[in-house]
């Protein structure tokens, strides 16, 4: 291994952090829709430039010598950069890399997209498709109108051509759609998906400028448990596809949760070139900058001495959050995560935003009932 990696590796790991593994990388911040639960509050892209490929690609590099194991393509909108094809043919072949994501909001997947899609002889392609609703209703009211049908026709001609198993579809939480996951499960799995997986409404970035969006409530956690245990056939199709924190709450309350938190394992770049040592945690104190311009080795240096307090933040959040020291699955908790947290109140040492929701699936009884 050459010396300049191994020096690298060596002062991650002796800062207490995890070498990066799972690299999200924003190939441009432009996006052809406004959503108004967008966290990064991509642009028009019209009038925002992508990053160019060649500085795309030289990070993917750089990433893969380090020892990334999965990268993920994401913006904005990546089917809006001119080279899109290239830069994901380019992380496809890269020696070392078992999985690469391409996370599409899907109103831009026509058949000559997914001609080059299926072109990539690749088996660690993801085709990862925001639907947030199984009616135009609930999806548009987040997406923008007509983006349901766009995005539907884009999943349809990914399952006509056979590559439905090679696609996730993401769902974001909200109050207003969470009663849509059963009927979704049943559309996807009918369509041939491969997985839908769920992830609650971040209060950040453009949601946080709206009053037309609120998380899902405790109640509906509650119910959707109730209907896992209840629907023989919802239970069956999660089981086959599905990924929703309510129900992995639920079936791991009894067991301790993951090793801490995850810091420089899962590192996000964005289209301004600036590098994070999580997706949770694009906060300015914690960005090292310029990314596409410098040696991937020399920004890792810049930010590790601040990264490296966070694994004894996240373990001190773990102890010492009172609300969490009564709390019968604090070991399956341990707080929550802290970026959420900053996320919704702007302090490290608050309880994550979904305790409430935890609190609802842990203590979830057969037939329970109310607020």
């Amino acid at each position: 291994m050459d010396k300049a990696i191994t020096a690298t590796l060596d002062a991650i790991t002796r800062a207490g952090l995890k070498p990066p593994k799972r690299v999200t990388l924003m190939v441009t911040n432009g996006c052809n829709l406004c959503c108004c639960h967008c966290w990064p509050e991509s642009r028009s892209n019209k009038t925002t430039p992508p990053v160019p490929a060649d500085s795309i690609m030289r990070v993917i590099r750089d990433f893969v010598v380090l020892g990334a194991e999965e990268i993920c393509l994401t913006g904005g909108e990546p089917l809006t950069h001119p080279d899109w094809f290239d830069i994901l043919s380019f992380a496809c072949n890269q020696t070392g890399l078992d999985h690469v994501r391409l996370q599409t909001n899907g109103t831009l997947l026509t058949e000559v997209e997914i001609a080059a899609l299926g072109s990539i002889n690749f088996k660690g392609l993801t085709v990862q498709v925001s639907l947030d609703g199984a009616t135009p209703e609930t999806h548009d009211r987040v997406r923008g109108s007509g983006s349901f049908v766009q995005a539907f026709r884009g999943l349809k001609l990914l399952a006509d051509t056979g590559m439905g198993k090679q696609v996730v579809v993401a769902f974001t939480e909200t109050q207003h759609n969470f009663a849509d996951l059963p009927p979704l499960f049943q559309l996807l799995d009918e369509l041939g998906i491969g997985q839908l997986v769920s992830g609650t409404l971040v209060m950040g970035g453009r949601a946080s400028h709206t009053d037309q969006l609120a998380p899902p409530t405790p109640s509906q956690y509650r119910e959707l448990i109730t209907r896992y245990h209840s629907d023989s056939l919802f239970k069956s199709r999660y089981k086959k596809m599905g990924n929703i924190a309510a129900i992995e709450w639920f079936t791991g309350k009894a067991f301790p949760g993951a090793d801490g938190c995850r810091c420089l394992e899962t590192p996000y770049i964005t289209a301004d070139g600036n590098m994070y040592p999580c997706l949770m945690l694009p906060m300015d104190q914690l960005a090292a900058r310029d990314v596409f311009h410098r040696p991937l080795a020399e920004v890792l240096f810049q930010g590790l001495a601040r990264w490296a307090e966070l694994p004894e933040l996240n373990h001190r959040r773990s102890v010492e959050l009172e609300a969490c020291k009564a709390c019968p699955n604090r070991l399956h908790c341990a707080g929550g995560c802290m970026g959420r947290a900053f996320t919704a109140v702007g302090d490290f040492m608050a309880v994550e935003d979904r305790c409430a929701l935890r609190q609802a699936v842990y203590s979830w009884k057969p037939h329970q009932t109310g607020k």
